[in-house]
């Protein structure tokens, strides 16, 4: 009987970290792309391409911790405890996903402030 419901456990937990990994990406990397194309001064093709590389790691990560956390223990046998370890489980996935996204945020604006100061740079070389 415990491995049915370990078994159902998987079967919700499985569906929601994937989805929450794809709709925090599809997000974070479509709005990204904006950012991209400042820190790359409208270069399409490298803001595109740097991008793609972000959100292709930005999935491996994510979808590789929500595998290395899978793991379900039941000790009481019963759904009360499975519905609180899938919420454990989902909270904890779904904190470490904003998180990352804060990381990756961070990334932009860090890359955005680098290029806005090699562009003062480069004013201040062309003015003299």
């Amino acid at each position: 009987m415990e491995t049915t419901k370990i078994l159902i456990g998987y079967a919700v937990y499985l569906p929601i970290a994937l989805f929450l990994t794809y709709y925090v990406s599809k997000t974070l990397f479509k709005n990204g792309k904006i950012f991209m194309l400042d820190i790359f001064k409208g270069r399409e093709e490298i803001a595109q391409a740097t991008n793609k590389l972000f959100e292709t790691g930005f999935y491996l990560l994510n979808i590789g911790f929500a595998l290395m956390i899978l793991e379900i223990q039941l000790y009481q046998n019963n759904y009360q405890e499975l519905v609180e370890k899938l919420s454990y489980k989902i909270g904890g996935f779904s904190i470490y996903l904003g998180l990352m996204l804060f990381l990756n945020l961070y990334f932009f604006f860090r890359g955005k402030r680098k290029a806005k100061e090699s562009q003062n740079i480069e004013q201040l070389i062309v003015n003299e």
